[in-house]
């Protein structure tokens, strides 16, 4: 498995994943649900190559970090905003750049309207945002319980995300195999199934981004640009624009043939768009 965190802390009495490549200005990068840090392991050599410092973790309850059994820990997005913070104390960095994708751009939000004046620049990656998500189905299997999806057989269970993380792709069929065994891998067995239940699932909830909403413009007084695969059906394209007219100045690039995945399905054109913007922007 090629990861990109090989370090660990603890981090508010939990164990937490991570990893800093390179040197240089520093970029922090914040992945989403269903995945981890893994996601970016195309992407942080581009960055790195380039002359940036890159830090990435996996957030708590997911990938290499660790996944509490007390259910009173707090592994939501407002959660994971305080794992954040705590990471950049043991990094040292009081500014930085930081890039987002998925549930990790709520992440990205919060700390953005609390602490904007730690930002160099912001990338959001098919973020989610207002009440854009969980889907409808989803908010149903949420509403009608979800112990008895985190107690499924093993075989039923995988081909259910099997099936799911491959929408995550404009084209199904380029979704590399060993990567998305290895997705799957992470969210199954007697550990991952019903972490992802507890850790992920549970916490799709948009009150976190909605507490927010009001408060987005903050953003725009940093650097903000938006990244959007153009055939995204997890976060669709009007959510990008949507999230666009809420942050003054902001940027949308689109990229055609992209799902939800950008990281994973479009890694070359995904840091591309990252180095052009951070080289603009370059202190």
């Amino acid at each position: 498995m090629e990861q990109v965190v090989d370090q660990h802390a603890i981090i508010n009495g939990h164990r937490v994943a991570h990893g800093v490549h390179g040197a240089g200005e520093p970029v922090v990068l914040v992945h989403g649900t269903p995945s981890s840090s893994y996601i970016w392991r195309n992407v942080v050599p581009r960055l790195v190559d380039a002359g940036y410092r890159v830090h990435v973790f996996d957030l708590l309850g997911y990938g290499l970090s660790e996944r509490p059994r007390d259910p009173a820990v707090d592994t939501s997005i407002t959660g994971q905003v305080a794992v954040l913070a705590e990471l950049l104390d043991l990094w040292r960095l009081d500014t930085f750049h930081l890039v987002a994708h998925d549930i990790g751009g709520g992440v990205a939000q919060r700390f953005g309207v609390r602490s904007i004046e730690r930002l160099r620049t912001l990338t959001l990656i098919d973020v989610v945002s207002f009440d854009s998500y969980p889907s409808e189905r989803t908010r149903q299997q949420m509403a009608d319980g979800l112990e008895v999806l985190a107690k499924k057989p093993d075989d039923e269970h995988r081909e259910h995300f099997r099936k799911w993380l491959l929408s995550t792709h404009s084209d199904p069929s380029g979704f590399d195999p060993e990567a998305l065994r290895i997705y799957v891998d992470l969210i199954s067995g007697p550990i991952g199934q019903p972490s992802l239940f507890q850790h992920q699932v549970a916490h799709y909830e948009p009150v976190h981004t909605m507490e927010i909403s009001d408060q987005l413009d903050t953003l725009g007084r940093v650097p903000v640009q938006m990244i959007w695969g153009a055939d995204d059906t997890w976060q669709v394209i009007e959510h990008a624009h949507r999230l666009q007219r809420a942050i003054p100045g902001s940027g949308l690039h689109v990229i055609e043939r992209c799902g939800h995945f950008a990281p994973e399905e479009r890694p070359t054109e995904v840091a591309a768009a990252v180095l052009e913007f951070l080289e603009q922007n370059r202190s």
